[in-house]
């Protein structure tokens, strides 16, 4: 199921929007002083007459990528995670979102894997403020070929568009389904136990049900790459058809993946629900590995929540 090649979404995100802008005139970029960090100095490298860096000034970008878009732009806009959802959410909301603009908002750095930047930086709220509001679609991709797979559907997509990528480099997975957005999807089938994750968390999930300490048990997986709209099926049918439930995700649980899983198997399978996640706590300065085991999203923390969810 892994494959140890390591890509940064961001380069993968770079790469797939010169791609795009090859054949689509009306792809503009939009970035916040970050275009280094986000990788989208390659699109403004290839086509500069339709980039703009609009400095550390999230508030207007946002702003601007409406009016853009009110002109039948497709507009990306790229900041951190943190000043995307945070710091320009008004704007998001009223300008973007509300006359349900064609905006792609693609952010990087989310989660407390951003590291020793500290908690200023690390969003961990970020998919939450996302999918609070009407007519947003969010998406969390796993690895690099489905940030890719994102980036496409996000154009194709009529409206406003979240994505949420990482800092670090994280493995590709193999022998995952087609792209579907809206759609999970089931990496592992099984009956005792489902996990349900997001993001770089799919990963550490299949090294969970790979370890010895879970040989004998039955691991479905499902990598719920679209937050919102989020697929009630597939987590109905994991609700009737294994014991319990597991969410993981590297944001807080409130709000967020372990809500929206929640909302569905309340409203129409009651089951237990362990969730790994912040546990309303801001996050901290540190290296990556150090902060997700202080946060309980490591490998054994999901080795334990199964074992306690089948106890």
């Amino acid at each position: 199921m892994l494959k140890m090649e390591l890509l940064y979404q961001r380069d993968v995100y770079g790469k797939a929007l010169v791609e795009l802008g090859k054949t689509n005139p009306d792809i503009v970029v939009l970035d916040a002083d970050l275009s280094s960090s986000t990788r989208t100095k390659m699109f403004a490298k290839s086509y500069p007459e339709r980039f703009f860096n609009f400095g550390v000034a999230e508030q207007n970008m946002m702003a601007a990528a409406a009016g853009l878009a009110s002109c039948k732009k497709t507009v990306f806009v790229s900041t951190f995670a943190v000043f995307a959802t945070g710091r320009a959410w008004d704007q998001v909301r009223t300008s973007v979102v509300y006359p349900q603009f064609n905006v792609k908002i693609v952010a990087t750095h989310s989660g407390v894997t951003v590291g020793p930047d500290g908690a200023t930086h690390q969003a961990l709220e970020d998919i939450a403020l996302m999918r609070v509001l009407p007519n947003m679609t969010v998406v969390v991709p796993c690895d690099g070929p489905e940030t890719y797979d994102a980036v496409l559907a996000s154009v194709k997509h009529q409206g406003p568009f979240y994505i949420r990528l990482g800092r670090d480099k994280v493995p590709t997975l193999e022998n995952k389904g087609e792209f579907t957005l809206g759609k999970a999807d089931k990496l592992c089938d099984g009956s005792d136990v489902t996990i349900i994750a997001c993001g770089l968390m799919v990963n550490t999930a299949c090294q969970a049900i790979k370890s010895k300490e879970l040989e004998r048990v039955s691991c479905r997986l499902l990598n719920m790459h679209t937050v919102k709209p989020i697929d009630k099926e597939a987590i109905i049918c994991a609700a009737k058809e294994t014991k319990a439930i597991v969410t993981l995700e590297e944001h807080s649980v409130i709000g967020g993946l372990a809500s929206a899983v929640d909302e569905v198997v309340s409203e129409n399978c009651p089951r237990r629900v362990i969730r790994l996640g912040i546990k309303d706590k801001f996050g901290q300065s540190g290296e990556p590995q150090e902060l997700l085991k202080e946060y309980n999203l490591s490998e054994a923390d999901i080795i334990s929540a199964v074992k306690r969810a089948l106890a």
